[in-house]
């Protein structure tokens, strides 16, 4: 069963809050750590805010992302950390869990284009997240302070533009703290109120 644009957007409408989302426990006994690299945390948790804007939809609303090597679970959450849609990835297969149902493939952005119609660079946000850069992309200006400006993403519809408005200090690394991520048919905006550098506890 296919979910309509207009019925995801009234779901995502109803978690339009402006408050930072609640931290979720990782299933795994995950501790913190400090690194002088973000590229050093293999792991890592991210709480802020997205908004997506495109020419028939617009939202904002809370972030979580826990990231690891061969996992992710993306997810939007309300005020009080109720759950209103799950994103995860886990050996080759994503699932997306959104209005009480399920939906399954192997590519998670292929599935949340076909479920959701959006275009939004799943494969590459870990990597501009964390204010580094994947084999597609070309930096375009620097900071005076050293850390990147701009970046382009070469991408077969119509090239990413990346804007790294401000940067902050988080466990240790200098991460971006609000992104801008845009293409002709698309704006994405992510505020990182809080990312942590993890590791499974005891290694």
């Amino acid at each position: 069963m296919r979910l309509s644009v207009s019925a995801f957007k009234l779901i995502i409408i109803a978690t339009m809050l402006l408050l930072t989302g609640c931290s979720i426990t990782p299933s795994e006994p995950f501790t913190p750590i400090d690194v002088t690299e973000a590229s050093q945390a293999k792991s890592w948790e991210l709480q802020g805010k997205i908004a997506v804007k495109t020419a028939d939809d617009k939202f904002s609303t809370n972030l979580y992302w826990f990231h690891q090597p061969l996992a992710n679970d993306l997810r939007l959450t309300t005020a009080l950390g109720t759950t209103v849609l799950t994103l995860t990835t886990n050996e080759g297969m994503a699932t997306l869990e959104v209005d009480g149902k399920t939906y399954h493939d192997r590519n998670a952005q292929d599935l949340l284009t076909g479920i959701s119609g959006w275009s939004i660079p799943l494969n590459s946000l870990p990597l501009w997240i964390t204010g580094q850069i994947g084999e597609n992309d070309t930096i375009v200006s620097y900071n005076p302070d050293g850390t990147i400006k701009q970046l382009i993403s070469d991408d077969p519809q119509a090239n990413w533009h990346v804007s790294f408005n401000s940067w902050q200090q988080q466990s240790g690394a200098s991460v971006p703290k609000l992104l801008t991520i845009k293409r002709n048919d698309v704006q994405i905006k992510i505020q990182s109120n809080q990312w942590t550098a993890v590791q499974v506890k005891g290694k």
